[in-house]
């Protein structure tokens, strides 16, 4: 529920690269000045000795999880890893140079096991405060809802209201007795269980939280069929172990075990590696790309009247909404057109919005569509964070209202700009066998899979199959 953002990761691993070097400086100043030892000749630090800890200190710190949201939420407990972390890799650090150089100083290792911790842990905990500040400062919280009635939800209650320092905040209830009282042990009564989905948009709701009675488990099951649409996490606390079809997993949420039902699927490593790769390979292939980018537009322009780029709002990862951005390839009143339409259908019965021989497709449209240049502005909604390079494609929302429960799981990781469908097929494929691929992909992510997808969309492109 609480987790840190893929981005803020990728700033930790900066900052400790940032620091080790700085204390590798620091180090051999420390070296030089104080009287301790033999004398040491003020020269710079070596370039090896400045790659090797920075090298030995982010992969010690990797593997022992001192990135891991789920490790370090709480201060006490990111205090004790760094600890241990920076001491392990201290010592691997003496013992490369044992074997590599074995004329560095011990007192220099020293020097530098004590300044590199020492400026880790103040980043950080400045960094605690600072976002402490500027939570309570902009209001920024994290908004909860319980669902269910009785002392389940009391003690769900007592224990999140313990996170308000974090910014977590309890709004209230929602109650299977919405005419009863206002207030529900000491929270404030939203709605009933049939107004689940008015209480989630009106109070902009991020996580819900079912508390209820083994009793209850019909109820339970069809409102989380109802919530499962809407852009906001999804937690049971047990024992709701039957609804593990969801694809749970159990999760400590502040002394309180909760049941995911609808969270990211993505653990916090895999975040960070996909973000670093959409960072890295997105601005490169944006910088690249600028200029062709540039004379794209201006075929636009001379092509057809209107603007070059499209904007589309489109449901992203979580079922969030974003602005989705493409080189303009169809005439400016097209989406009003396929909107009216409400979608044609496939001898499948499956809703489909593009379609071979599309007259609402430009001259110039038709080649972007064919060679998929139409997709290049995407660049920026990567490296914006919301998209990635690979993941199911963000859908159009009234596409999304006609989805059956089961295909809303394509929403469990970032939606992106090429994925396992578009590779096996593109648009030559049926609906309902897109979303089968889409799954395939949230079921069996890895960094060998997003780089093979990426690889075999080159081919694709080239070939040109499946896009119109």
């Amino acid at each position: 529920m609480l987790r840190r953002s893929s981005n803020f990761i990728l700033i930790s691993i900066l900052l400790d690269a940032a620091a080790t070097v700085l204390a590798v400086q620091l180090a051999h100043a420390l070296r030089a000045a104080l009287p301790f030892g033999q004398q040491w000749p003020p020269e710079s630090p070596s370039v090896v000795f400045t790659f090797s800890a920075v090298g030995i200190y982010l992969i010690v710190f990797l593997a022992q999880g001192v990135y891991d949201p789920d490790k370090t939420f709480r201060v006490v407990d990111e205090m004790q890893l760094l600890l241990v972390a920076a001491g392990f890799a201290c010592l691997a650090l003496a013992g490369w140079f044992y074997f590599v150089e074995r004329g560095t100083s011990r007192l220099l290792v020293v020097y530098f096991y004590a300044t590199s911790l020492g400026m880790i842990v103040a980043w950080r905990l400045g960094a605690r405060i600072v976002l402490r500040l500027v939570r309570h400062s902009n209001g920024i919280t994290r908004r909860v809802v319980l669902v269910g009635y009785g002392d389940a939800v009391l003690r769900a209650a007592e224990r999140l209201q313990q996170l308000a320092w974090a910014g977590v905040e309890v709004r209230g209830c929602i109650t299977d007795e919405p005419d009863g009282p206002q207030t529900q042990n000491g929270l404030p009564v939203l709605g009933g269980f049939d107004q689940a989905s008015q209480v989630v948009r009106r109070e902009q709701v991020d996580d819900i939280v079912i508390t209820m009675p083994k009793e209850s488990y019909a109820r339970v099951e069809a409102l989380v069929d109802e919530l499962h649409q809407l852009p906001c996490n999804l937690w049971v606390a047990p024992d709701y172990f039957s609804l593990l079809l969801y694809g749970s997993h159990v999760e400590d949420l502040g002394g309180v075990p909760m049941i995911s039902l609808k969270v990211p699927t993505l653990t916090g490593y895999q975040r960070v590696i996909k973000r670093a790769l959409d960072v890295v390979v997105g601005g490169i292939l944006a910088v690249l790309s600028l200029p062709l980018m540039g004379l794209i537009a201006l075929a636009i322009r001379l092509d057809s009247p209107g603007p070059a780029l499209f904007r589309q709002r489109r449901v992203g990862e979580n079922g969030r909404r974003l602005e989705m951005l493409k080189f303009r390839s169809m005439v400016t009143d097209a989406e009003e057109t396929i909107s009216a339409e409400g979608g044609t259908r496939n001898e499948h019965g499956e809703v489909i919005y593009k379609r071979a021989g599309d007259p609402r497709v430009t001259r110039v449209g038709q080649f972007l569509r064919r060679t998929s240049l139409d997709e290049l502005p995407q660049l920026f909604n990567v490296l914006r964070g919301e998209m990635s390079l690979v993941g199911p494609r963000p859908e159009m929302p009234w596409l999304v209202d006609q989805y059956k429960p089961w295909q809303r799981k394509r929403f469990a990781v970032p939606q992106g700009m090429t994925g396992w469908w578009q590779v096996n097929g593109r648009s030559d494929k049926p609906m309902y066998l897109n979303t089968e691929d889409d799954l395939f992909y949230v079921r069996h992510y890895s960094l060998l899979l997003d780089l093979r997808i990426l690889l075999k969309t080159v081919l694709v492109v080239l070939r040109g199959r499946g896009a119109y």
